[in-house]
């Protein structure tokens, strides 16, 4: 029997890789409903088409997409991935980039759905609500890292558990010692992985690894003295267990992000072929190295925010956002991404920091945030 499938953010890089899964499983998948924002309303419309869906959801260009698919349901608006994601089906993949994912990811959850999530924002900003509804093996983690250490896990006791060690690439500046002048170019021009911009800047900054010890404190609900993370420049090993009596078991696999998609969206099986497998016959060398913080603080930054827990990620998240958007306009330097984020983050500290007690909560406190962040940027760049 197929898998159902419903993909939010079907046209980025990770919905695009879910599609190829499906095109070389044909028998064992359908796709039942994309979405995505419709900065692509052609690439939307061809997907729509070709996978036969009963339903699309879509933030822009909603007339040119409905007009183009007579006998499709289309949901338009801010809300249609979270309406859409609690439509009865197998699996939902949640590739959508931003914390805005965070509505759909509780939508499939309430709804009984299992979800792929490929939206670490969804658990940076609101794991604390996220992760009490879930029930188990419900959420299957898509980014490598933590589908790493979901593997690595298999079969053993979270109490024999002496850390966790993700694993960076370093991005394309883990040499380069002065960033003062570094361009947007420079900083898409990932040396391991092939990514939406955003992430790709994140990874830059070494953001995203920050982000992603949030989502494995939440995924694995394990203390943030017991996650860490290293330099690996190969991406080969994707993340490491290590266990109380000194042994570490590892998942390695080429730098290829379908086989954390294949293994998420039709779980429990593995799919044949889903990505090439290591080529054992040839030498080669992987190297692993700490993270330097002095250079790359958001490492340091997002463990800080995790530890004080309540609104402080999302705050740090939505900061971080902002700042990105701000970067790829022109609008500051790479060098003031992180400080900004430091310094908004340092804003509300020296508030109470509220809790979070339901979206709505991250939602007020996200939207406060990027607006503090707005107004500091504007004061960078006079």
């Amino acid at each position: 029997m197929k898998r159902s499938l419903v993909i939010l953010g079907s046209t980025g890089s990770i919905g695009l890789q879910a599609l190829e899964i499906v095109d070389a499983n044909p028998d064992r998948f359908e796709v039942l409903a994309i979405t995505a924002a419709g900065s692509n309303p052609e690439v939307l419309i061809a997907q729509a088409k070709k996978y036969h869906v009963k339903t699309v959801g879509v933030i822009k260009n909603a007339d040119v997409i409905k007009a183009a698919l007579p006998g499709v349901t289309v949901i338009d608006g801010e809300g249609a991935s979270t309406e859409i994601a609690a439509m009865k089906c197998d699996v939902v993949l949640n590739a959508i980039t931003g914390s805005i994912g965070l509505g759909p990811t509780l939508a499939a959850i309430k709804a009984g759905n299992q979800l792929a999530l490929a939206n670490k924002e969804s658990l940076v900003a609101g794991g604390e609500l996220v992760m009490p509804l879930a029930k188990e093996n419900q959420i299957l983690p898509v980014d490598s890292e933590h589908s790493a250490i979901w593997q690595c896990l298999h079969g053993n006791k979270s109490s024999d558990i002496a850390r966790l060690v993700l694993t960076a690439s370093g991005g394309p500046f883990r040499d380069r010692e002065d960033l003062s002048q570094v361009t947007l170019d420079e900083a898409l021009a990932h040396p391991t992985w092939a990514m939406g911009p955003v992430v790709t800047i994140n990874s830059a900054t070494l953001m995203n690894k920050g982000l992603e010890i949030i989502e494995a404190h939440h995924l694995f609900d394990l203390p943030y003295t017991q996650i860490d993370a290293v330099i690996h420049p190969q991406s080969i090993v994707h993340s490491m267990v290590e266990y109380k009596d000194g042994s570490t078991i590892a998942q390695a696999s080429p730098p290829n992000m379908k086989g954390p998609i294949a293994l998420a969206i039709n779980y429990p099986h593995r799919t044949v072929g889903a990505t090439a497998p290591i080529d054992w016959s040839k030498a080669s060398t992987w190297n692993f190295a700490p993270i330097d913080e002095k250079r790359f603080p958001a490492v340091a930054l997002a463990r800080h925010c995790g530890a004080i827990g309540g609104a402080l990620p999302a705050i740090f998240n939505a900061a971080n956002e902002v700042v990105v958007d701000a970067f790829m306009k022109g609008a500051i330097k790479f060098i003031e991404i992180i400080p900004t984020v430091e310094s908004i983050v340092a804003h509300y500290e020296k508030r109470s920091i509220p809790t979070l007690r339901d979206i709505s909560d991250v939602s007020a406190i996200e939207e406060d945030a990027r607006k503090a962040t707005s107004a500091q940027i504007a004061k960078v760049a006079s």
